[in-house]
């Protein structure tokens, strides 16, 4: 039985590699943290305060896009962290998995910003989170997303994911 990809997705601090590595290692589930596929170039940019450009995140895009194409063609299924803010970034990522699930962590700014401030070694500073809430394009009711609020543990949001795919068993 094919298993789906799931697109973990938001703005920075929300919480994506915790909750897609928590929802991947009890899934069985290859993981991918988009951030990995960032080029230098793009990583030294966003450390010294700037964000990245449309022209900037396009070869980004299409790595994690060929990643969960090849997933997706395998039935391997697999887990993937990324920001993916803008619908046109999630068309890049559907291209070759249709049936690509999204899922939106979501949550007020001010805790966004607390996560920020108490993470260490990330190259994405905090003087960054405005210009992504303001790039940041909600999945539209027909991506069919699913919608979890931040704040509660992250083992709290794996079960809700699970629930909302229809796979209390992870390995299911």
């Amino acid at each position: 039985m094919s298993r789906p990809v799931v697109l973990v997705m938001g703005v920075s601090g929300c919480g994506k590699s915790t909750v897609g590595g928590l929802l991947a290692q009890l899934g069985g589930w290859p993981f991918l943290d988009a951030d990995t596929l960032h080029t230098p170039a793009s990583v030294a940019k966003m450390r010294s305060g700037f964000p990245l450009t449309d022209e900037d995140r396009r070869p980004w895009l299409e790595g994690v896009a060929g990643w969960i194409g090849e997933h997706a063609t395998t039935g391997a299924g697999g887990v993937v962290a990324c920001s993916a803010l803008k619908r046109a970034y999630r068309d890049v990522l559907r291209r070759d998995d249709a049936g690509l699930r999204i899922v939106f962590l979501t949550g007020p700014r001010e805790l966004l910003v607390q996560r920020l401030a108490d993470r260490d070694g990330h190259f994405f500073p905090e003087s960054l989170l405005d210009s992504q809430l303001d790039a940041l394009e909600p999945p539209a009711p027909d991506e069919d997303p699913i919608v979890v609020q931040i704040g509660q543990s992250p083992t709290d949001v794996v079960d809700t994911i699970l629930r909302e795919l229809g796979r209390p068993d992870p390995a299911g």
